[in-house]
């Protein structure tokens, strides 16, 4: 079962819908890489690549590993990396946590693993910065999600994915070391859970 603040969250954020026309049908790809998955009954791999796989992959991945969830959907693996790895930005978690994921963390050298539950029985999503082809990560069949310009223009091969599907976010690094950076953290988190919640919401199961 979703932890009860999470599951409060996510029924606001259904309610209010603030995607516009334009971004549903930009995200119709990543909708039909599912639905096909889901309707030939086969596994889904959503690996979300970001530069430095340090805040919007890793809100992406959390946040469609938890629709999934809520929405039913079966056999989803969600996965972040990079083109490089740094760390996961703490404010990136300090956002999750404030959203009602339990965050617990697992080791602490420069870039810590972070172990991130949604459901009381649920393995816990394990956040950690690496490159997109890390061996933690699949290596075929699986979708790339470019969730920032920069990789998504200076990555031109994904090695191993089967369809590579732009869906991209502003970076709220560039509100690190301001006063609106909590309020803009949270405004990206929202944004991405909102647009994940849409994905998962339109798949048709058997």
């Amino acid at each position: 079962m979703l932890f009860q603040n999470i599951k409060n969250k996510i029924e606001l954020l259904l309610i209010i819908d603030s995607i516009s026309t334009e971004r549903k049908e930009e995200l119709r790809p990543f909708i039909d890489f599912i639905q096909d998955k889901v309707s030939n009954n086969k596994t889904i791999n959503l690996n979300f690549i970001c530069t430095h796989n340090s805040r919007r992959s890793h809100l992406s991945q959390v946040w469609a590993q938890t629709a999934a969830y809520y929405f039913n959907i079966k056999n989803v693996n969600c996965y972040s990396g990079g083109t490089e790895a740094t760390a996961m930005f703490p404010m990136a978690a300090q956002t999750l946590s404030s959203a009602g994921f339990q965050i617990g963390k697992l080791s602490e050298e420069s870039n810590p693993v972070y172990s991130i539950k949604y459901a009381e029985n649920q393995h816990p999503i394990i956040g950690f910065s690496k490159t997109f082809d890390h061996p933690f990560n699949p290596k075929s069949e699986f979708a790339a999600i470019m969730t920032c310009a920069h990789a998504d223009e200076n990555c031109p091969f994904i090695i191993g994915c089967e369809q590579r599907i732009p869906v991209r976010y502003d970076d709220p690094k560039a509100f690190d070391n301001t006063p609106q950076q909590e309020e803009k953290y949270m405004e990206r988190s929202n944004q991405i859970a909102t647009e994940m919640l849409y994905v998962f919401s339109q798949i048709k199961q058997k």
